[in-house]
């Protein structure tokens, strides 16, 4: 089954042009110029149920303009997205409890109150029974080490602690599609491996689709299969991790092929 689908994605945005200094000011507020930014050129691609993509490029790639696309938060300037056959931003509503999304720089829980008001909050949101939320914590709670800090306000807790609650938080009411964006940024190495073993679990028994955006080889090479390489809002590469290696492989780590294939320019 199609998940996800994209056609032809485009973002634009206008950019004020003014000179620098007082009378630039004055010039523009007169005669106002713009430029157009392309943050994405047309990518499209289609993701299927069960699978684990990763989208990977420099900053100013588009990963992150893309991603707030396929969640409905931003419109697209042209093409088409479908996200279990429907668009995302027309029908926001719908889409976010048919989704799954952790921002590594954002949190979704509330600052204040416990971790676990947080949780019984999101609980009563999407409506979850009692049976799959209490079932849902149990597991979450094993797996991500989440009993630890359950009672400490979002606001004490560490950027690990924060970022398994998140995870946790996302995943309540079961949704079929998760979107990560950087969301092991600044996280210590041993929360990471609890993430990975989570999210690899999800992927296998619940066949979540994953899509992930991350500087992290080994976010990467952890928890997807498939990889997308962006680079200034266009498609480089598509395809999975496994025949990325064999070709350009040999003794090289991915991380050694990427830097070497964005260095040669020979992703086509």
């Amino acid at each position: 089954m199609e998940m996800i689908e994209v056609r032809n994605l485009k973002k634009e945005y206008r950019i004020a042009k003014k000179s620098t200094g007082m009378m630039g000011s004055l010039k523009h507020l007169i005669m106002p110029q713009y430029e157009t930014l392309e943050a994405v050129k047309g990518i499209s691609f289609r993701i299927n149920e069960g699978e684990s993509a990763a989208f990977l490029g420099s900053n100013g790639a588009g990963k992150s303009t893309t991603i707030k696309m396929l969640t409905g938060i931003m419109k697209p300037s042209d093409g088409t997205v479908r996200i279990m056959g429907k668009d995302p931003f027309l029908n926001r509503i719908e889409n976010a409890r048919r989704i799954g999304v952790v921002f590594g720089q954002k949190s979704q829980l509330w600052w204040d109150i416990p971790v676990i008001e947080s949780f019984r909050l999101l609980k009563n949101i999407y409506g979850i029974p009692e049976e799959q939320y209490n079932r849902n914590m149990e597991k979450f709670g094993e797996i991500l080490g989440l009993h630890d800090f359950l009672s400490q306000p979002a606001r004490k807790l560490s950027l690990g602690q924060r970022v398994r609650a998140d995870l946790a938080a996302s995943l309540l009411h079961e949704p079929p599609i998760l979107f990560l964006d950087e969301p092991t940024i600044g996280v210590d190495v041993a929360a990471k491996q609890k993430i990975y073993e989570f999210l690899r679990e999800t992927n296998r028994e619940k066949k979540t689709t994953i899509l992930l955006t991350s500087h992290d080889m080994k976010d990467l090479e952890s928890i997807c299969q498939r990889l997308i390489i962006l680079e200034k809002g266009k498609i480089l590469f598509d395809d999975t991790i496994d025949k990325l290696l064999k070709k350009y492989g040999g003794e090289m780590s991915l991380e050694e092929i990427i830097i070497r294939l964005f260095e040669y320019d020979v992703l086509v």
